[in-house]
């Protein structure tokens, strides 16, 4: 996702830490890569709902980054 919104995994990382605080520019972005509303972004997540599944650790092989 870092890489199709043109900014650094890293900052992405810091972003889900609370580390960050995005731009709404950036805020655009992410929702134009994955596929929401702007607003789905801000809104606090459903207490009662399912958690996300979770990522396999590790990198992406090189051609698939």
């Amino acid at each position: 996702m870092g890489i199709d919104a043109k900014i650094d995994v890293s900052y992405v990382g810091r972003l889900e830490r609370g580390t960050e605080n995005p731009t709404i520019g950036l805020l655009d972005r992410l929702s134009h890569v994955l596929g929401v509303h702007v607003s789905e972004l801000l809104q606090e997540p459903d207490p009662l709902a399912d958690p996300a599944p979770r990522l396999k650790p590790g990198r992406k092989p090189r051609g698939q980054r």
